[in-house]
């Protein structure tokens, strides 16, 4: 940290020349992602939005992974303002604080059935926002954050061969993601392994692990899978909803006007909605695609998976709720807003789903 604090002061004055120069502010935003991806171009759309509404008063730069700093030291890059602002998602701090999971990736919906709609809800107007902002301080961090991509809901994943009860999955080796979410996994029998999304193509061809999950579709099929696997799983509770922000550095933020604080507010909220259109368009070329050029077959999801993958989350929920003060607080107001919203929403969208499985089955 103390490196990261004396290179911020070499980088803070540079910044602040330039911005006297140019007669604008640049907001560099450092990625976890490379640039080419889906998230990146949703960032950038972003930043053409913050551009326009502050009629360029403040522009944002989008750095690729590792242009400035390694992934996993973003965040404290932002905090000593050796970069203005960051981009990952929430719960890649959960070692940070246990409750960035609950606004990256709450397991199992945050065992209440939250999807990514119904979570924005939550977000939105249910509370979710007032405690987010608390999250930086809980955390620690010199930083304001900006929610502004929801994905979701994750596939389970991709397998060798159809399983067909949970006792089959505990055969595979089995690429998850970490944190609270593979532990999950671990808890139920299924020999979890985490690792980078550039690395499980290679892990799959030298057999390292036997089966995996990433994302989606669209960015799955980015990485290659179908080249290896063709049994493809949609169904999955483990990442129902997964959220990408941005972190800016409290100085930095600070240092804006009203006009410019409220562009980014209004650009992030835009954010939310056209993230999730985007998405789902996009994944649902990328399915078709597999579908129809590269031998992959959907299956369906064993029923046993559910039973005992949300028993395990409910389990992981509640021990880091008996641990961690904030982390209980947040988890109560989803819970308590699940249990006036979800009985509308999920009933509501039982007949639609069912609707358009019925249609996705003729086009088969």
């Amino acid at each position: 940290m103390f490196k990261l604090k004396y290179l911020a002061a070499g980088a803070t004055a540079l910044a602040l020349s330039t911005t006297a120069v140019m007669a604008e502010k640049v907001l560099r935003i450092q990625s976890v992602l490379p640039n080419t991806a889906d998230e990146v171009y949703m960032l950038e759309e972003f930043g053409r939005d913050v551009a326009a509404l502050t009629n360029g008063s403040l522009t944002i730069e989008v750095l690729p992974a590792g242009a400035i700093v390694g992934p996993r030291d973003v965040l404290d890059a932002v905090d000593a303002g050796l970069v203005e602002g960051g981009f990952a998602w929430t719960h890649y701090w959960g070692g940070k604080h246990v409750a960035a999971n609950l606004f990256g990736a709450p397991v199992a919906g945050a065992g209440v059935g939250l999807d990514n709609i119904a979570f924005l809800s939550w977000f939105q107007y249910g509370g979710g926002k007032e405690l987010y902002d608390r999250l930086w301080d809980e955390m620690g961090v010199n930083v304001k954050g900006f929610l502004l991509q929801p994905v979701g809901p994750e596939a389970l994943g991709w397998f060798p061969e159809p399983i067909e009860s949970m006792d089959d999955f505990r055969q595979m080796r089995f690429r998850a993601p970490p944190g609270m979410v593979g532990a999950a996994y671990a808890d139920i029998g299924v020999p979890a392994v985490a690792m980078g999304g550039g690395d499980i193509l290679p892990a799959l061809e030298k057999g390292t692990i036997d089966a995996a999950e990433w994302c989606c579709p669209k960015p799955d099929s980015v990485f290659g899978f179908q080249k290896v696997l063709k049994h493809y799983y949609l169904q999955g509770l483990h990442q129902v909803t997964v959220n990408a922000d941005m972190y800016v550095n409290g100085d930095f933020y600070d240092s804006l006007s009203d006009q410019e604080k409220m562009a980014m507010e209004v650009a992030a909220n835009a954010s939310l909605s056209k993230s999730l259109s985007y998405r789902i368009f996009e994944n649902g070329k990328a399915l078709h695609d597999l579908t129809t050029n590269h031998g992959v077959i959907l299956e369906d999801t064993p029923a046993d998976y559910f039973t005992e993958y949300m028993a395990a989350a409910k389990n992981a929920l509640q021990a880091a709720a008996d641990e961690n003060e904030f982390f209980a607080e947040v988890w109560q107001s989803q819970k308590d807003f699940a249990d006036i919203a979800v009985p509308f929403w999920a009933g509501a969208q039982t007949s639609n789903a069912g609707l358009g499985r019925a249609h996705a089955a003729t086009l088969k």
